[in-house]
């Protein structure tokens, strides 16, 4: 991107590009024309000195089968947001009960923190799927 400075974690993703596209026995010509840019320029995202696109990153992610978080694990960190960023933690586990239990904790939730009319309102719903359900 144009006028955007770099920092050391582009050179961070350009050294891991540069060696999965060596991996993957790749040219930077090849890589370059996939990208419909010139080697110069593949050079200069392996390099750091200019940022790779979310979109030309893909597309090299998916030319190595190498999953996007590839590029950045281990990555330095110049920012003061969590290790996580704003990323959610992980799933708690399906409920004891299977799907009986989740209505019962879902029931419970709507019982103690809606309005009556929120609750109506969600019952009516739910008739609605079960009729739409057992046609």
């Amino acid at each position: 991107m144009a006028g955007q400075k770099t920092d050391q974690r582009d050179v961070y993703v350009g050294q891991r590009i540069a060696e999965q596209r060596r991996k993957a026995s790749l040219t930077q010509r090849e890589v370059a024309r996939s990208f419909g840019m010139s080697a110069a320029q593949l050079q200069k995202y392996e390099k750091g000195t200019n940022r790779i696109s979310a979109v030309h990153l893909d597309i090299f992610s998916r030319m190595t089968r190498v999953p996007m978080e590839y590029f950045f694990s281990g990555m330095p960190r110049t920012d003061d947001a969590g290790p996580r960023g704003m990323e959610e933690g992980p799933q708690q586990p399906f409920p004891e009960g299977g799907l009986q239990g989740l209505a019962e904790i879902v029931g419970r939730h709507i019982t103690e923190n809606f309005s009556d009319e929120a609750r109506r309102d969600v019952a009516a719903a739910i008739q609605a799927l079960d009729r739409k359900l057992n046609r």
